[in-house]
């Protein structure tokens, strides 16, 4: 009868509770036990029984309202999961509305209750806004160490809140701590901001002024670029897989994250092109296929096809789906199109989902190979694979190719990030001859 309800709400509140505590019997639990996993494994059953995302609202809203009001115990973390909820909702419902759905345990099950509670609500935001899982990874690492040099002790962070946040001329003092007394990178103090904004303004909606920081020293670098001799000479010590994937990152500019990315449905034989989705910025791309990788690729393809036929047949075969394409096709995960070009050779549980899955090769897979490879060339360059993209592009660029070209193929948004490998290109356009030569 609380006056801060309305008539409408009066109504389906006692009926969401009276169906919560109905759970709570058979599972044998009184309303003391009632902690942010119960209420989570009932809202999965109502997820399961089609239960669409603003009733499960209604739900959460209920048990929350009995638990602050009735009981005065409110159960923590409750209202991170009515504001996801609420979130879902806004979306008309899309959310959840599959019995294979399992958009809570995303949210939830695979975020560690051992940690701050702070830190899990910037994960759940992380998700929910679809950051990389990278970037996550990045944000609750600025996070962490930006609230540990402002708490009293390691206890403190699980006290931090909206309004308990340190002010904002603490973070103009961590960032240009970072760029004076860390001598950071520019991009490594833009990360750390972005991080801290993230907090401020999506997690807990702090609106904050300009921040004036002091920014890192940029320092212009020319990129590390292989020579055509070099080039050939480390290639032809990489055999199987490590061999083609060295072929595309050379061949076709790819960074190294998007050749372990490369799916079946990217490869276009036909068109003579390969499809580059979710690169960096989240962009999609096309650059050319080498025809030197044509029939190797499709005989690595038909190796796909073999092993993901074998285990379907098992039950398995699924892999991971980018944003909410698991939740909108639920059986596209197991379609052959989706399949890695470049699987790992054992599944494995994926970081979020938890879910046992074959997952592309890792990052040590090439890189390792390529680090010995290189020292046994003895090759004098500080060279790493993402030095491949490099060759690529100014190898190019000295063959005549348009800058613009060379732009779209690499996926920059500005030319001016192109232009870097005109610096060095063997003939920059002007053939300079050293005056010492003609002493000698």
């Amino acid at each position: 009868a609380d006056s801060t309800f309305g008539q409408e709400e009066r109504r389906w509140l006692p009926r969401w509770y009276q169906r919560f505590e109905d759970e709570l019997q058979t599972r044998k639990l009184a309303a003391a036990d009632v902690d942010q996993a119960s209420v989570v494994r009932f809202l999965k059953s109502l997820v399961n029984q089609g239960i669409p995302a603003w009733q499960r609202l209604q739900a959460a809203k209920a048990i929350e309202a009995y638990h602050a009001k009735v009981l005065s115990d409110p159960v923590s973390g409750l209202e991170d999961i009515i504001q996801q909820l609420a979130q879902r909702a806004r979306r008309g419902n899309s959310v959840g509305e599959s019995n294979n759905v399992a958009d809570l345990s995303l949210l939830i099950e695979q975020i560690d209750l051992d940690e701050p509670p702070v830190l899990q609500k910037v994960r759940r935001e992380a998700r929910v806004s679809g950051l990389m899982r990278r970037t996550e990874l990045a944000y609750v690492g600025w996070i962490k160490r930006f609230l540990t040099e402002h708490s009293e002790s390691a206890e403190s962070l699980n006290d931090v809140s909206g309004d308990r946040l340190p002010e904002e001329g603490a973070i103009r003092k961590f960032l240009t701590e970072l760029a004076v007394e860390g001598n950071v990178a520019p991009s490594t103090q833009n990360q750390a901001k972005s991080a801290l904004l993230f907090l401020y303004k999506s997690v807990f909606g702090i609106r904050l002024g300009f921040l004036d920081v002091t920014p890192a020293g940029k320092t212009e670098r020319l990129p590390v670029v292989l020579s055509r001799n070099e080039i050939t000479q480390l290639l032809d010590q990489f055999s199987g897989l490590k061999r083609l994937m060295f072929q595309l990152m050379y061949g076709a500019g790819l960074r190294h994250l998007e050749c372990r990315r490369l799916r079946v449905k990217d490869i276009a034989f036909d068109e003579g092109h390969l499809i580059v989705r979710n690169g960096k910025g989240d962009q999609d791309r096309i650059t050319v296929l080498p025809d030197s990788c044509r029939n190797v690729l499709q005989e690595q393809i038909r190796v796909v096809r073999a092993r993901h036929a074998e285990e379907r047949e098992y039950g398995g075969g699924e892999v991971w789906l980018p944003h909410a394409l698991e939740r909108k096709y639920p059986a596209a995960s197991s379609e052959i199109a989706w399949q890695w070009v470049f699987p790992a050779r054992q599944m494995a549980k994926g970081p979020v989902s938890g879910k046992l899955r074959r997952h592309h090769v890792s990052e040590s897979f090439f890189a390792s190979e390529f680090k010995k490879q290189l020292k046994r060339s003895k090759i004098g360059k500080n060279a790493v694979p993402h030095s491949l993209r490099h060759s690529f592009a100014t190898h190019l660029l000295e063959g005549g190719a348009d800058i613009r070209t060379v732009q779209e193929l690499l996926g920059h948004k500005d030319v001016r990030t192109t232009q870097v490998y005109l610096h060095v290109m063997n003939k920059p356009g002007v053939a300079v001859k050293s005056p010492v030569d003609d002493l000698l």
